[in-house]
Order: structure tokens, then sequence, then C-alpha cells
């Protein structure tokens, strides 16, 4: 719940930019533009919260374990995870990544991956407060 709203940034669309993925290539690394690589964060255009490579770029982690829907899901937002063998357990992967197709990188789309798992489209968000705050 976490990573899709702050990739949503308020918006309601497929993509936070629009629902159509003709702009992709302007906020996104994938499948078209990548040159099957990954490529520095900032890059190409923030959501409108001013975050950068949502969509794109390495498939991000997520603490919740994979589930077909959100029937059952915690509806305050917080982590969906129900079982405590972290390595028996599939989790969420979001964002798509520059090794797929636009569809991948819809602000909704899930994937899955087991924690062990290592490929080199996957990655992870490192995020901090900033002390202004």
């Amino acid at each position: 719940a976490e990573w899709e709203y702050a990739c949503r940034a308020g918006t309601t669309t497929r993509y936070y930019f629009d629902d159509n993925d003709y702009q992709l290539g302007n906020y996104a690394w994938y499948a078209k533009n990548s040159n099957n690589t990954t490529h520095p964060v900032g890059q190409k255009k923030p959501n409108a919260w001013g975050i950068y490579d949502m969509s794109g770029n390495v498939w991000e982690w997520c603490e919740d374990d994979w589930h077909e829907n959100y029937i059952g899901a915690p509806n305050e937002g917080s982590a969906w995870v129900d079982n405590d063998n972290r390595y028996q357990s599939r989790k969420c992967l979001r964002g798509g990544s520059w090794f797929f197709i636009p569809n991948i990188c819809r602000s909704a789309y899930r994937g899955r991956c087991f924690p062990g798992d290592h490929y080199y489209y996957l990655g992870f968000r490192v995020a901090c407060v900033s002390p202004g705050l």
C-alpha cells in the first residue's frame, strides 16, 4: 500500500502521469529505451510529489507477502505480512524495470519473487526522513 501511494502521488490513472503509455519514456527506463541496463536515478521526470524512478529502472522489493488479490488486506496501509518464514513466502515487487514492457510499469501492477531470488532487474529504494520534516 505504501509503495503504490507514493507512486501514484494522488493520481488514479494507469501510470502516475497518464492512462496511456506513450509518455512512459519520459518517466521510466523500460525495455524499449533502457539499452538493457539500469540507469542512475533522476534522469527521467519525477511524479507529482517529486519522486523519481517509481516506474521502470529496477523492480522494487516490498515488505508485503504476495497475495492473488486484496481480499483480507490491512485497511490502514500497513504491510500485509502473514508468513513468519520469510524465505518460504513470495514477496511483492513493484514498479517494473528496464527489462519489461510498459504494462508491467503501471502503478497498480504487482510482481512476485521469493526473497532469496537474485535477478539483475530487482532492487530496492533507499529512503530517509529529511531533518527539516
